[in-house]
């Protein structure tokens, strides 16, 4: 395995960010980029305080239950220590495991963790947030396999009965195994193929939740980096947050007002954030007949559901944030602030929108009067196989240009240096020569009469509509004839530009150990990066 940096196209805040721009840099507490920066932050967390000691126990316990080995739980032990810190980052819980950027996001943690703890001679543990607590079912119900020149997606039969959180939702075992069985049916016969599509069963069966299912898979993929997994909607991790819940529903108002602000900051700036927020945003979901309800707050300080389907008075929803906690949970702007008021978070690792997202933040971290962390981009790859690099080599393509545009344009250019001239010149010049030579045969037919001039307006649509078709025709026999190159060209589309973005948004990464095993995983850890590098094309 070899890697080496490439340029992507980019939202413009990501692309100031890595490039440290003041523009950008202006909306976070800290410079992730910067040498000492993760001394700094250091040295803040040292003022702070933090439930270790009934973290510890609640962390041992769920990771126990998803076959935590020896290193993961030395390392939640190690959060014992007034001196340990944590990596994090997160993603919902994907049936297996979902996109690559997962698997992605989880290096990422565990290579920084590692640097750091090198680096400041403190415990770093790697933590990886599982949004158990998000309803959006749609999102993770899936993954996708390429079948000919395109991705199918391939869906579980299992529904979502409501907007409950997905770490709620029972695990149908047998529709579940059933989907993994049609899911291997569809990927090619390797040496790896019966023992992976075995193990995965076995897990179906050991899992009561969409949560296990993915919590003991990424054990199976991380065995001894001692990557610690937290359920954000488990019970006892929400008792922990009730003091947390009680601050946010008591400041609800400076927050809101704060990310509203900083929205229009970064508007102005011409950034562009996907998304919504109003002075009213209660920016927390209540749990109300087995479906999250977002709250908002009207003008008498109730707090109500978006479509009124509940009503709250703000000692109501304090009382249930003291009482029964789990009946809360944060949206995308409450999120990050509860992960750095309940872990010691040394960096927070996101994709390219979670960044965006925390560019908003800053004023709620400032209300609850902390420091949002240093916020790293996570590192970013594009998996090239022994086929698509003996493609491209074939083609002559540049693998910077495929990964960012596709193939679309230099299939095109092959396709007419197959005729020379071109088809296309050769069949627009013949239209030229018939309209010249047709042109003397009109101005006489419009001398003559107006009804013959108008014939031969007709006449000339006629034949130039026959030399289209032709043009047409000679084109598809020549899609026919080289169908074989044109096949390269197609693999290359879906492998490197699939539905046109990056190739982690769309491919999942089973098709890639069911084809090479699980050791380039590892291989990719032990990779040499820079954290400012955009993207990183991986030859396997």
């Amino acid at each position: 395995m070899h890697i080496k940096p490439i340029s992507i196209n980019g939202n413009s805040l990501i692309q100031d960010y890595r490039k440290q721009h003041s523009n950008a840099l202006q909306f976070f507490h800290y410079n992730p980029f910067e040498e000492n920066v993760y001394k700094e932050r250091l040295q803040e967390l040292s003022s702070r305080s933090f439930k270790r000691e009934e973290l510890v126990s609640v962390l041992k316990e769920c990771n126990v239950k998803w076959g935590a080995k020896a290193e993961t739980i030395n390392n939640i032990d190690a959060l014992k220590d007034e001196k340990s810190v944590v990596v994090v980052g997160g993603q919902q819980a994907g049936l297996l495991t979902g996109p690559l950027y997962t698997i992605h996001k989880i290096i990422s943690i565990i290579k920084l963790a590692r640097e750091q703890a090198d680096k400041l001679g403190v415990p770093v543990i790697p933590v990886f947030w599982i949004a158990g607590e998000d309803h959006d079912f749609q999102e993770i119900n899936h993954i996708a396999l390429p079948i000919a020149s395109r991705m199918k997606k391939y869906k579980t039969r299992q529904k979502q009965i409501a907007k409950q959180p997905v770490s709620s939702m029972m695990l149908d075992k047998q529709v579940t195994s059933d989907w993994v069985e049609s899911i291997f049916s569809n990927m090619s016969e390797t040496k790896y193929t019966k023992d992976l599509k075995t193990e995965i069963t076995t897990i179906v069966k050991e899992s009561n939740t969409f949560v296990d299912f993915f919590a003991q898979l990424i054990f199976k993929l991380f065995p001894s980096e001692g990557i610690v997994l937290l359920d954000s909607n488990d019970r006892n991790i929400r008792r922990l947050e009730s003091d947390y819940f009680q601050k946010l529903i008591q400041k609800q108002e400076e927050i809101a007002r704060g990310v509203r602000k900083a929205l229009n900051a970064t508007s102005s700036m011409e950034y562009s954030i996907a998304l919504d927020a109003e002075k009213d945003d209660g920016h927390l979901f209540y749990h109300h007949n087995g479906e999250r309800v977002l709250l908002r707050v009207d003008s008498n300080g109730r707090w109500v559901g978006k479509a009124e389907e509940c009503e709250l008075t703000k000692d109501e929803l304090l009382s249930i944030a003291q009482e029964r906690p789990y009946l809360l949970s944060n949206n995308v702007v409450t999120r990050p602030v509860m992960q750095d008021l309940l872990l010691p978070v040394l960096s927070f690792i996101g994709g390219p929108g979670e960044v965006a997202y925390w560019s908003v933040l800053k004023p709620v971290f400032d209300t609850l009067e902390i420091k949002m962390p240093p916020v790293l981009p996570r590192l970013s790859f594009t998996l090239l196989d022994r086929k698509g690099e003996k493609y491209m080599e074939q083609l002559a393509l540049k693998d910077s240009e495929v990964i960012r545009s596709g193939v679309d344009f230099d299939k095109g250019m092959w396709l007419k240096r197959q005729t020379n001239p071109p088809i296309e010149q050769l069949a627009d010049h013949v239209k030229l020569t018939i309209e010249k030579a047709h042109k003397p045969l009109k101005e006489v037919a419009k001398e003559l009469q107006p009804d013959l001039g108008d014939l031969a307006d007709k006449n000339l649509v006629i034949l130039l509509r026959e030399i289209e078709y032709l043009e047409q025709r000679i084109i598809h026999q020549l899609n026919v004839n080289n169908q074989n190159v044109l096949r390269k060209f197609d693999w290359l589309e879906v492998l490197l530009h699939p539905e046109g973005g990056l190739q982690e948004r769309i491919w999942n990464v089973y098709y890639w150990i069911n084809e090479y095993g699980d050791n380039w995983i590892k291989e990719l850890m032990n990779q040499e990066v820079k954290w400012d590098s955009p993207h990183y094309l991986v030859y396997l």
